[in-house]
């Protein structure tokens, strides 16, 4: 367990490390939004901290270092891309602003962002310090890195689909076709099972079971958190909303219900 203490203690220097940098940047353009682009990213370097400095099995260290290298960056260029042109900052950080001080401000959005960040890495940190898993746990592991590499697929898909969509002129009111025909929400669908397959790949080997905290988390963001909850409430009032909510799952994809 020292090993893994010490790791966890350099996941969080490096952490501290880019939040200040991301404060920084937020302060130099004037958005809060900031927090956003670099969250995936975030991740990647995690990862390939693990990689550089572990001592853990290189296999699953090789492993998740690209899954989440991959995911990472793509999520961080989207994020970015998707923020380009506008002027105004994110309406949830501009609610949240109001009425602090920009250092209280700096506090909540990039120091919580750096220890939620902290925790949901947990299995990342115990792959970087653990063995090969042995015998049948390989197939735990692999079982997690099929589900990982699904979610990033799911998620690009999910993020691709909405991009070409948000992009037509003349667009109907409601995205239901594609994955978002199974899915209201497919994208955070998507980044639950990333996070769900490498707490398995973390699991397959001693102390990665006990990590289990980092998929709890990141699911309950998902759904409770900024994402389902907040997506479901600012498009309540849409037309055609309501209708697409009776037939169509709210997280996990399902075939449609008939109307």
């Amino acid at each position: 367990m020292g090993d893994f203490a010490w790791m966890a203690l350099s996941s969080a220097i490096l952490l501290a490390l880019l939040q200040i940098a991301a404060a920084a940047w937020s302060r130099a353009v004037g958005r809060w939004a900031v927090a956003d682009i670099v969250w995936g990213p975030g991740f990647a370097a995690l990862a390939i901290l693990g990689l550089l400095t572990g001592h853990g099995g290189v296999g699953r260290r090789l492993v998740v270092a690209a899954l989440l290298t991959v995911w990472g960056l793509r999520l961080g260029a989207h994020v970015w891309l998707r923020s380009r042109g506008h002027s105004d900052d994110d309406p949830r950080y501009a609610h949240m602003a109001q009425g602090r001080s920009a250092p209280s401000m700096m506090l909540r959005v990039f120091g919580l962002q750096g220890a939620i960040q902290w925790i949901v890495s947990l299995p990342v940190q115990a792959i970087a310090v653990s063995p090969d898993p042995d015998g049948f746990l390989w197939c735990l592991a692999g079982f997690g890195i099929l589900l990982a590499a699904s979610g990033i697929l799911t998620e690009a898909v999910a993020d691709r689909q909405l991009q070409r969509y948000k992009a037509q002129d003349a667009r109907p009111p409601i995205l239901d076709t594609g994955l978002w025909a199974w899915s209201r929400h497919p994208n955070y669908f998507g980044d639950a099972c990333v996070w769900v397959g490498v707490y398995l790949i973390a699991a397959s080997a001693w102390p990665g079971p006990v990590t289990f905290a980092s998929p709890v988390v990141m699911v309950a963001l998902l759904v409770w958190g900024s994402g389902v909850r907040l997506a479901e409430r600012a498009m309540a009032d849409r037309p055609g909303y309501a209708e697409y909510r009776s037939r169509t799952s709210i997280f996990v994809p399902w075939p449609p219900r008939a109307g």
